[in-house]
């Protein structure tokens, strides 16, 4: 059985910027096989330092993604490993095929003011990129796996931006949702932990709860942007 995703690649992330460019090189044929992984090891405590300093870390210790009492994130350690090829050679080679990536994109997210301070702007231009080359239309889509730091900025620049590209022609609210707030924030490896984790909820048909949220981020109008 073949479940079907859709992925978006960000610089902002080590491991989603890797397997963009893998696609890049199976797509163009470049290379017949990639394998990508992402890994996060927390060695160095002046990270700690600088992430507190710019009020990126969760004083309470949780990250509450889009919700009201969001804080910052936590920071967390893992990693994951994906064998990417094409469809149609994983298919010649009997290959049990988890997912199928349709589009990719990788962008530097617009001007920053600062870190988390991330660009509305940016961040719609990717997503266009990257469903430009997909064959699917963004109001088909159901759920969308966020950055979903738990950042007082961050959050609301990203629903904005989700809301604005997702919303027209929506019938319904789009869900989202972010890994982090399950596991922390794996840094280099945080996309790949959120590919994962999509992969394996399309495979249960089952969409694990985002944790911490009791109350909607008053800066973030789900209603108006069709967010649930």
């Amino acid at each position: 059985e073949i479940y079907t995703a859709n992925f978006v690649g960000s610089v902002r992330c080590v491991s989603e910027s890797a397997l963009h460019l893998a696609c890049q090189a199976l797509w163009d044929g470049s290379i017949s096989l990639g394998v990508v992984a992402g890994v996060n090891h927390l060695l160095d405590p002046d990270q700690y330092i600088l992430l507190s300093k710019f009020g990126g870390l969760s004083v309470k210790g949780r990250c509450s993604t889009f919700d009201a009492d969001a804080d910052g994130f936590v920071r967390g350690e893992g990693g994951g490993v994906l064998l990417v090829k094409t469809l149609a050679r994983a298919e010649r080679d009997g290959d049990r095929i988890y997912a199928v990536i349709r589009g990719t994109a990788m962008n530097n997210n617009g001007y920053n003011e600062t870190l988390p301070a991330t660009s509305v702007a940016g961040q719609r231009q990717l997503l266009t990129e990257a469903y430009a080359h997909s064959g699917l239309l963004p109001n088909m889509i159901h759920y969308v796996e966020a950055h979903g730091t738990g950042t007082r900025r961050g959050d609301p620049t990203e629903a904005q931006a989700l809301g604005e590209f997702f919303r027209p022609g929506r019938t319904r609210p789009l869900h989202i949702g972010s890994v982090k707030t399950n596991i922390g924030h794996l840094e280099g490896a945080a996309g790949m932990a959120g590919l994962i984790k999509v992969i394996l909820a399309m495979q249960h048909r089952q969409l694990p709860p985002s944790l911490h949220f009791r109350r909607p981020n008053p800066n973030i109008p789900f209603d108006t942007l069709k967010l649930h």
